[in-house]
């Protein structure tokens, strides 16, 4: 399967399928890389590493760097270890990054191929259910312990290579990650999918390799279409952030890694649901929606030990925040997002009554 991106700054193809891998011998070839550098994690090297390395022309210098793996991997000094190594390798301006794992290598190894001489070339080949959103788009980027993904860059890749056997090792708790953001794509674009989505899907262990390929499919389908017409998220794309606002703020307040994103984007969605309901008058079943989530094994109820003060801080410092004022992707309907500019009050009202209850 083979999806086009077309980014005002490039276009470039996603493959999607058991043997995708197949395609990174002959991209790097076409594209004439003089050498290369795989930037991976100690979880997926150990699983996935050698077939990756087989994939590889053996006339092209290639060298790989590991990084811890989550978000750990997305700090300065990781990044500035993967600078020096690109560096010490004699990598050039025609070679090329491959990043190799989940979203989380893959934002830090794009934003390491973007600030590498000013940029250069770099392949995503995500091993993860949660990057078929971050993989596409050319979003780049590392945390700052004041905010998720404060220093970042856009830079589109060469190429997506989504070899789904790679899904095969994953522990429920990333499919359940990843899961969530097919979920986001669905409710902002598509009301037929999220009614798929919600009737189709009843265990996350269960999903079959059918139901998945139509998943990432039609979530990669959603977000290239998206980011066709706004790559650097001037305008619609921010849409893509459904759920975010709460969601980075919960990772940031609890600790990176204590939820995953996709865990914590759900909480957000929920959240984001409610004020919906009260802001522009959305009349979809919450609860329904609510029950599904708690069923496939997500925490829709926001911490206990989350202060909304802390939190809203948090919240004001998100990159949709204009002029100190929060701004949330509400949801007129399903299929239908709408960016407001949100009164502190209600979403502290909102805040507290979701501590409470999962409805």
């Amino acid at each position: 399967m083979k999806i086009h991106v077309h980014a005002a700054s490039k276009s470039y193809p996603v493959f999607i399928g058991p043997l995708a891998l197949n395609e990174l011998g002959n991209l790097i070839a076409k594209n004439k890389y003089t050498k290369l550098l795989v930037i991976t994690d100690g979880i997926v090297g150990p699983l996935h590493l050698d077939a990756l390395k087989a994939a590889l022309p053996k006339e092209i210098p290639s060298g790989v760097y590991t990084v811890p793996a989550g978000e750990k991997a997305k700090q300065m000094p990781v990044f500035e270890a993967c600078i020096t190594y690109a560096l010490k390798q004699g990598l050039d301006r025609k070679s090329c990054i491959i990043a190799f794992g989940g979203g989380a290598v893959g934002d830090l190894a794009g934003f390491v191929a973007a600030a590498f001489m000013r940029g250069i070339s770099f392949i995503q080949v995500p091993t993860t259910i949660l990057a078929h959103d971050s993989a596409v788009g050319g979003k780049t980027a590392i945390n700052h312990p004041l905010g998720k993904n404060m220093i970042g860059a856009f830079h589109q890749p060469d190429a997506v290579i989504y070899n789904t056997q790679f899904l095969q090792t994953l522990p429920i708790k990333e499919k359940r990650s990843g899961f969530a953001e097919a979920v986001k794509h669905a409710c902002i674009s598509d009301a037929a999918f999220l009614k798929y989505l919600m009737t189709e899907i009843a265990d996350l262990a269960a999903v079959t390799d059918e139901q998945l390929a139509y998943i990432l499919r039609r979530g990669i389908e959603i977000k290239a279409q998206i980011v066709s017409v706004d790559e650097r998220e001037s305008g619609l794309r921010a849409v893509l952030n459904f759920g975010h606002t709460l969601g980075h703020a919960i990772e940031m307040s609890k600790g990176y890694g204590t939820f995953t994103h996709g865990e914590a984007v759900m909480i957000g969605m929920v959240y984001a649901l409610h004020l919906s309901k009260q802001v522009t008058g959305l009349t979809f079943p919450i609860a329904d929606f609510v029950q599904w989530a708690g069923q496939l094994g997500y925490e829709t109820k926001i911490p206990e030990d989350l202060v909304f003060q802390q939190v809203y801080e948090t919240m004001l410092r998100d990159k949709k925040s204009v002029a100190d004022q929060t701004r949330f992707v509400l949801l007129e309907e399903i299929g239908r997002p709408v960016i407001v500019g949100m009164d502190q009050k209600i979403l502290e009202s909102t805040f507290a009554d979701l501590k409470k209850s999962t409805h």
